[in-house]
């Protein structure tokens, strides 16, 4: 069974991208030195990506070239891309997806980009592991890490760790088969 695991850069104020989806705070760390727990190395342990549109939507507008090559890449979203910048499968219905995910065996599944479709897996027990980059910046408004949904959870701390440049990385696990990994309070 595939483990469905999350990896994202958040502001100290709780942010992943400004109002209108402006990342350069971010591009600003460019250079920050993860050591093994740089993006690339992550990278090359993953064989799904999970994206929502707006994530895809980021991607294909900026000049770099399509950067998961042999990995399957799904993007979530109702509306058909019509000229993909890369190979990649699209899903709507995000129960049947978790399914789907939880069937395979042949690699990690990455949750890739926004807080909104973390949350989706979040609120279905469907999120495993999350990796959040804190970062020395406060953005005061913003896309949120977690859109407030109602949903609650206590995910267990794995680890804490401070790194260059002022970033501090938090490892949590989410207890996907017990209560507290899918309380919600709707």
């Amino acid at each position: 069974m595939a483990r469905i695991l999350g990896y994202i850069a958040a502001t100290l104020d709780g942010m992943i991208a400004t109002a209108d989806d402006n990342l350069d705070w971010l591009f600003e760390y460019g250079d920050v030195d993860l050591g093994e727990h740089d993006y690339r190395l992550y990278l090359k342990r993953i064989r799904t990506i999970v994206m929502g549109r707006s994530t895809y939507d980021f991607i294909e507008r900026d000049a770099s070239p399509w950067a998961y090559g042999d990995q399957r890449v799904i993007v979530v979203t109702s509306r058909p891309i019509p000229e993909p910048k890369g190979k990649l499968e699209v899903r709507c219905d995000v129960d049947a997806l978790v399914a789907e995910l939880r069937a395979l065996e042949d690699g990690d599944v990455w949750m890739m980009g926004g807080g909104q479709l973390q949350m989706a897996f979040l609120e279905r027990g469907a999120l495993d592991e999350i990796e959040i980059y804190l970062t020395p910046e406060m953005l005061g408004a913003g896309r949120p890490l977690f859109p407030l949904t109602g949903f609650r959870a206590s995910p267990t701390l794995i680890s804490a760790k401070a790194l260059d440049r002022g970033f501090v990385r938090l490892h949590y696990r989410f207890d996907t088969n017990g209560p507290t990994g899918a309380n919600t309070t709707r």
